[in-house]
Order: C-alpha cells, then structure tokens, then sequence
C-alpha cells in the first residue's frame, strides 16, 4: 500500500514538473507583448500535447496553422493572450483536446519595422519592440552627422510630419518626441549648402543651419578670411524661380568697411571673389623693387 503511494506521488510530482517545461519549450524567448503581425514568429505550447508545441510564423494572410486543424488561426492585429483563447477553442471544437492549455510566446516580431536613413552614422532597420520613441530610433542610428539639415521627417501612415532638430534635441521637447510603433519611416535630409569659391583661405561648400542667419559675412569667417588678393567687388550667383542663373554684384571692400550692410545668402547660392588684379600687379611690382633693392645693398646684383 505504502509502495502505491509513492508511485503515485512520484506520478503527480512528474506530471508537475512536464507541465511547465512544455509550456516553455518553444516560447522562451517571450518578447514583451505586443500586437501580431505578419512574419512575427510565435511559440505555441499545449499541455500534454508534444505534437502541437512549435514554433511557427504568422502567413500572409494573418492566420497561423497548426497540425491536426483544418483551417487556419486568426492571429494578426491581437494579442498573444487573445491567440492562447482562440487556438484553445479551436482545438476543443475541432474535439481534437477537451479541456486545452495553451501557452503563446513571441519569439521575432517581423511585422513592425522602422527604418531610419538619410544624414545618421548608420542607417538602420530595427523592429519596434517595447516602447520606442523618436530619440530612441536615432539613437539607434548613432545620431545625426555634421551634414544633417535643420529638420526630421516622420512619415507613417500616410502621413507626413517636419520636426525640427532644434525642438528635438536643443530644447528636449516632449511633444515631437513621437512614440513609434512600427512601420515608420524617418529620414533625415542634409543641410543645403552654399559655396565659396575664389581669394578665401578655404573654399569649400558650408552647410546651412539656420537659413535666416547666413550671409556674406559668415560665409568670409567659415572660408577662415579673405587670400591677399582678394577684389573688391564679389559675385554672388544664384537660380531663380525659372531655374535660370543670374550673377549679383556684391561691393565687398565696403561691406568689410562697414560703409554698406552685409548681404543675406540663400540655400544653393555661390560667393565667388575674384582677383585684384591691378593690386597683383602692383604688389608684384613692389616685391620686385624690394628685392632688387636688397640685392643691390648687400652687393648681389647680378646683370642678366
């Protein structure tokens, strides 16, 4: 009697212990739950049925299908726990089990990605697992480089949002940091630029980040000032509405004199400051003159 006895406790102790090693078989990744979608990867586990616990994918039509059923599962757009109910209720009604426990993990959700490009370190596709926010996402892409522009387009749903960087990261808005969920897109175009070329230090194409704010001026410091033979009248040369070009005479020697204001400059716009040439020239000659006098004073000429 006493030997029954534990065999039958020994019995129930096993029975104990297989039900939740079956339940977590297939499932422990266990992602935190979110709602399914199509591609998502799923772990199915029923109690004491080892034939039916597997892994398996959401199908594009949005069902999942199990063996022994003869139609498939709803189980895009609802939640884990609702797909536990409705493959327990298929499986009693099919009378496949009587009294079904089902257990559904996520293994990979596929169904929800978001993608962020454009001027980032390092352009990313992730899926949005768990909270994710704005910040998060370009966190994810490393931040944005020195060439990023002024503002961060959203694009989900059909629906198209400009988000400053200033409100975004400078000023630590809540209100733009959108909460993302999947199927977003976020671009961040460069900045437009505007190009100094001719008698500057360094000519180069600048980024512009605050359209408002740039000027010939500006543009003269971020070239790091003026080569010596710099003219005094630049050019600034830009398209019109039409696309044709036209050149715009800038008097530069005065706006340097403060005797006439600085000039704005627009995105795509081209400083070019041309040679003096008569100041070359006299400076040339004055070299010459300089040296030849040197030469003479120490005794060095040479007559060619």
């Amino acid at each position: 009697m006493r030997a029954a006895i534990l065999i039958a406790l020994a019995a129930l102790c096993a029975a104990q212990q297989i039900r939740p090693n079956l339940m977590i078989e297939a499932g422990n990744a266990n992602l935190p739950s979110q709602r399914l979608g199509v591609d998502d990867l799923i772990a199915v586990s029923v109690y004491d049925a080892p034939e039916l616990t597997r892994t398996v994918r959401v199908e594009t039509d949005g069902s999942i299908h199990l063996p022994m059923l003869k139609n498939g599962i709803a189980a895009a757009g609802i939640y884990p726990g609702d797909l536990e109910s409705s493959i327990a209720d298929a499986l009693k009604s099919e009378q496949i089990l009587v009294d079904p426990v089902v257990k559904v993990t996520v293994v990979e959700y596929h169904s929800r990605p978001i993608a962020v490009m454009g001027a980032v370190k390092q352009p990313v596709t992730f899926q949005a697992i768990g909270t994710v926010t704005l910040l998060d996402a370009l966190a994810r892409a490393e931040g944005l480089t020195e060439f990023a522009g002024t503002e961060i387009i959203l694009t989900r749903s059909d629906q198209v949002e400009h988000i400053p960087v200033k409100r975004l990261i400078h000023d630590a808005d809540p209100s733009v940091n959108y909460l993302l969920h999947g199927g977003e897109e976020i671009r961040v175009p460069e900045a437009g630029k505007i190009f100094v070329v001719g008698n500057v230090r360094k000519p180069g194409a600048f980024p512009v980040r605050d359209p408002a704010d740039e000027s010939v001026l500006k543009m003269i410091a971020l070239s790091e000032g003026l080569a010596p033979y710099a003219g005094k009248i630049a050019y600034v040369y830009r398209r019109d509405a039409s696309g044709a070009k036209k050149e715009i005479p800038i008097e530069l020697d005065k706006i340097l004199q403060r005797k006439s204001p600085d000039v704005p400059l627009e995105v795509g716009d081209l400083l070019y400051i041309p040679d003096n040439k008569t100041r070359r020239a006299a400076m040339t000659t004055i070299d010459r003159i300089t040296m030849f006098g040197a030469s003479t004073a120490s005794g060095l000429l040479i007559w060619h």
